[in-house]
């Protein structure tokens, strides 16, 4: 499906309203971007992958994942192969935020 951006940006606002009027988590643009990286996307995911991918501070991505990991969206795991990188991974309630997200 190929959308005009006008037709992408009314989508896109029209998702949001129907989340506000769910009251669904208040997510910022760059904690939905990691969501969306993590979910989306093959595993693994690093702190310094994802800062590496959307161009921004390890320290930036690590509050984001600290806001996600609070909703249980995301949790942390040691790297067992280097314990110097930590893991990112899904959990079940931030795949069923991200399905129900998706209907919206």
């Amino acid at each position: 499906m190929q959308l005009r951006p006008t037709e992408a940006l009314e989508l896109w606002r029209r998702t949001i309203a129907e989340g506000v009027r769910r009251d669904l988590p208040d997510l910022s643009t760059r904690q939905m971007a990691i969501l969306l990286i993590v979910y989306t996307l093959p595993a693994p995911h690093t702190v310094r992958g994802l800062a590496a991918q959307l161009a921004i501070s390890k320290p930036a991505v690590t509050r984001a994942i600290d806001r996600l990991g609070a909703l249980d969206f995301v949790r942390r795991k040691t790297d067992e192969a280097d314990r110097r990188s930590v893991l990112v991974q899904r959990t079940v309630r931030g795949s069923v935020f991200l399905r129900e997200f998706g209907e919206l």
